[in-house]
């Protein structure tokens, strides 16, 4: 979880820090360059996965994702002390996509040796159950980031927070990390593993067995094409791009977009294990495929209904190119008096209490909370699944590769693609069709391809 709210406190601020760390003048191309720099964290992650991946089947899970804590801790802290572009000038933009870049190898090692440890720990009939635990720390580690800018911008308001409280959230993952080192520092190596190396049954040459050896390579296609690839964008559209779209598209206050959606994935977290459960019982492969069904048939009328919810009358976005630097301004347009005319902001709470009394914020939140749905019915499982689709000895290296892709890829750069295509195009939906392309094609691939694999003894391999 702490992982997770240093890689998304990033994302979170987007909308705050972006002019900040670029030349002023045009908001839209600071966001679309904060958002580019943001979404470089997610293309390095297969990276991070296949360095830290090989170090994790190698020397142990545990000595892997105790490199990646300090990493990614100390990217993220040193983000909270960066001197910002009038002060350093283009030093700072440059300076951020480094750091960012350091997250993204951290978490693409991290994830899969997290997911690995606990699935080699936990009994065969209930990795369903216990790895879901694992998947709602990206969602939690989401809302707490939240969660704290909130808290943190209440306390010093909202003009001392965009100056300088900002950089708090970043600050607070010290003693955050902290915590999680001393933690991780007193837990044993996986059994599993154990018992690899004591027996030298322990790949000498991970990358080379998982991804030049054709079985093993077909599992990496299949899974990434027809798992992980759909799950990525579904988590990021039902989170992240929601997120993105109710501020920058329907124009909701931003303080009021964060307690909607952080109020949604309240609501939706318990879910994560209800369906890790559900699939120790049913299958993994079943839910997955009708999540990804549900959301490329769901989004559509979802988010028509959500702009109708909003009130904010946005109907179509002008894409205004700066003569000088070519640069692509996003203007949400609403009709007034059978005229088209920039779309003032929208739905302002300045608290929860305010919040809590708006019926048109629960239909918001309600909208997002379907979304998050989709987002259990394939996230909740599928730890349990790459899991088992793998052998021991090169499980942490072939599981964290289609991972990091499905989800660093085409999942984290979804909400730079989303707003890029409605920027482009003018119509605020158009943003949704890579979601719902990419998801339909991991169902199709996966219903015809993907093995069910809840029923697999991991520990059959230790025997």
């Amino acid at each position: 979880m702490i992982e997770w709210y240093d890689f998304y406190i990033f994302g979170s601020l987007a909308t705050i820090i972006a002019p900040l760390f670029y030349p002023k003048g045009n908001d839209t191309l600071a966001l679309m360059a904060y958002l580019s720099t943001f979404a470089v964290g997610f293309v390095v992650r297969p990276f991070g996965a296949l360095v830290f991946g090989r170090i994790g089947d190698l020397v142990g899970r545990k000595y892997a994702f105790l490199v990646t804590l300090v990493i990614m801790g100390g990217a993220t802290a040193v983000v909270g002390l960066l001197p910002t572009y009038a002060t350093i000038g283009y030093a700072a933009p440059i300076a951020l996509l480094v750091l960012r870049i350091l997250q993204g190898l951290a978490l693409g090692g991290e994830y899969g040796g997290a997911a690995v440890y606990v699935a080699e720990h936990v009994p065969d009939g209930k990795r369903g159950y216990y790895t879901s635990f694992i998947q709602i720390t990206a969602t939690l580690g989401l809302f707490i980031s939240l969660i704290v800018i909130l808290v943190v911008q209440n306390m010093l308001g909202a003009e001392a927070f965009k100056v300088w409280g900002w950089r708090v959230p970043f600050l607070i993952s010290i003693l955050l990390v902290g915590i999680s080192l001393y933690i991780r520092l007193k837990m044993k190596e996986s059994p599993i593993f154990e018992h690899l190396k004591a027996t030298g049954m322990t790949s000498t040459k991970p990358l080379t067995e998982a991804f030049t050896e054709w079985g093993n390579l077909r599992r990496v296609l299949i899974s990434l094409f027809g798992a992980t690839a759909g799950q990525g964008v579904i988590w990021y559209t039902g989170q992240f791009y929601a997120l993105f779209y109710l501020q920058t598209i329907l124009k909701v206050n931003p303080t009021s977009a964060s307690y909607i959606v952080a109020a949604a994935l309240l609501l939706g977290m318990p879910l994560f294990v209800v369906m890790g459960a559900l699939s120790d019982r049913i299958g993994r492969k079943r839910l997955m495929m009708a999540g990804c069904l549900l959301a490329a048939l769901s989004y559509i009328p979802i988010y028509q209904a959500m702009q109708r919810a909003a009130g904010s009358g946005v109907v179509t976005v002008l894409s205004q190119k700066n003569a000088v630097t070519g640069a692509i301004s996003l203007i949400p347009q609403a009709m007034v008096n059978g005229q088209l005319t920039p779309a003032p902001e929208v739905l302002t709470y300045t608290s929860l209490g305010a919040l809590a009394a708006s019926p048109t914020a629960w239909q918001l939140v309600g909208l997002i909370f379907i979304q998050v749905v989709f987002v259990t019915m394939v996230y909740g499982p599928i730890a349990a699944y790459l899991v088992e689709a793998f052998p021991a000895k090169i499980r942490y290296t072939a599981l964290s590769l289609p991972y990091h892709i499905g989800n660093g890829v085409f999942g984290g750069l979804l909400p730079l693609i989303g707003l890029s295509v409605i920027a482009r195009t003018g119509n605020i939906y158009a943003g949704l069709y890579y979601p719902i392309i990419v998801a339909s094609i991991t169902f199709v691939i996966g219903s015809l391809l993907l093995v069910e694999t809840h029923q697999h003894k991991i520990w059959d391999e230790a025997d």
